[in-house]
């Protein structure tokens, strides 16, 4: 089904990426869901990209929208929705469900002790991570070192099992060392990270309720009297170019929109402005969308 609907949807966005000239084009009907019966539509919004050069002229990037309530799918861009790119640490959202169902860690209360070390060259200085901390804690800080311990724990075969059945990903986790979803030629794409996201909020991704319901508790980020957003952020570098993302959903009264933004920067633009952007962009389409107010 995953890869089904991933392929329909990949041939629509490229006839919609050669036809949308204007700011945003006519619903594109897919064939209908096995699951529902219903039948979901695509929309190309170029205008949306207007948001990511307002929070910095240097940068591109993407956001790829589901909405749970109608299968619309909605695209800044068609052709960067099916571009792989490192996940970065938005794999913590897939890593903390393994690392449950092997039973390496309890819940999100679970405390993991800082041994003391870590690689600052690659992963730069941060000193408000050098701590025992708790899973919860790990998540929201993004913290490497503990997923990094947790990864040398489950081994490249059984994070091969989860992948695949997962149909998360590019499968190729031959990077040296434990943290391919960092370094190396492991890519996701943005629709492929709604897909998953959508999986799992539906219990359709194998993983136990109970690990799902441990995920959901640790990604809730931003919680209003109009609406909730539950999702993760991801920053690493491909070659000279800065590669961010904000991966998750939304719980608004209207039902649920699972959405994955990616912005990628020359790293010869560095600046203060490209960690901030990744929700800031987010949130500025999300609101002319009218999904969250």
């Amino acid at each position: 089904m995953l890869y089904r609907t991933g392929l329909l949807l990949c041939l629509l966005a490229a006839f919609a990426q050669c036809t949308s000239n204007v700011q945003s084009t006519p619903a594109v009907q897919t064939a209908a869901s096995a699951d529902t019966g219903a039948a979901d539509t695509l929309i190309v919004r170029k205008n949306l990209s207007k948001h990511i050069k307002a929070c910095n002229e240097h940068l591109e990037g993407s956001i790829t929208i589901y909405d749970q309530q109608t299968g619309k799918w909605m695209m800044s861009d068609s052709a960067d929705a099916y571009r792989e790119a490192l996940p970065a640490s938005t794999f913590k959202i897939i890593n903390l469900l393994i690392a449950l169902e092997e039973g390496l860690i309890k819940d999100e209360n679970d405390v993991m002790v800082w041994k003391g070390e870590t690689d600052t060259t690659r992963y730069g200085y941060r000193p408000e991570i050098y701590r025992d901390l708790t899973v919860k804690e790990a998540f929201a800080l993004s913290a490497v070192w503990v997923f990094l311990d947790l990864a040398k724990k489950i081994g490249k075969d059984r994070y091969a099992h989860y992948l695949k059945a997962s149909g998360y990903g590019n499968g190729n986790i031959l990077e040296k060392g434990e943290d391919f979803w960092n370094f190396g030629s492991f890519g996701i794409s943005p629709v492929n990270q709604v897909q998953f996201m959508r999986n799992v909020y539906e219990g359709k991704a194998p993983f136990s309720k109970r690990s799902i319901d441990i995920l959901k508790k640790v990604m809730l980020t931003e919680e209003t009297a109009d609406y909730k957003i539950s999702a993760k952020t991801g920053w690493t570098r491909e070659g000279g170019t800065n590669v961010g993302w904000w991966v998750g959903y939304t719980e608004t009264g209207q039902g649920v929109h699972f959405f994955a933004t990616r912005l990628f920067q020359d790293r010869r633009f560095n600046s203060p402005s490209f960690g901030p952007c990744r929700k800031d962009v987010t949130r500025a389409m999300l609101r002319e969308l009218e999904i969250i107010p």
